[in-house]
């Protein structure tokens, strides 16, 4: 499970702390988490839909901003979407400002 030296391109290498290092030359270069398919957040909107950056959503229950006293009204059309990390999944722009959005609430459009 060693990776080989980017230095000597020899395979003896090891693993130390959050480096690897080649026993061979020294030559010491950090970890990289490889990121695996497993390891890509997937978030599904009310209806059980794959969003992604960019996508279009709308809105499937009356919403109420919090601090203020509007309201994002159900059926209301969301354009280019970021999917991030948190409880609140879907950060956009609305009529209303920027926002964070719950993807239970949404559905794709």
């Amino acid at each position: 499970m060693s990776n080989a030296c980017p230095q000597c391109t020899l395979e003896n290498t090891y693993p130390d702390g959050d480096n690897y290092v080649c026993a061979d030359c020294g030559f010491e270069w950090p970890m990289v988490a490889e990121v695996e398919e497993s390891d890509v957040r997937i978030v599904k909107d009310a209806n059980g839909n794959v969003l992604q950056d960019g996508d279009s959503v709308v809105v499937v229950k009356d919403l109420k901003v919090k601090g203020t006293s509007s309201t994002l009204k159900v059926g209301t059309k969301i354009k280019g979407i970021r999917i991030v990390d948190g409880d609140h999944e879907v950060d956009c722009k609305t009529d209303l400002g920027s926002m964070m959005l719950k993807a239970c609430f949404l559905k794709k459009a």
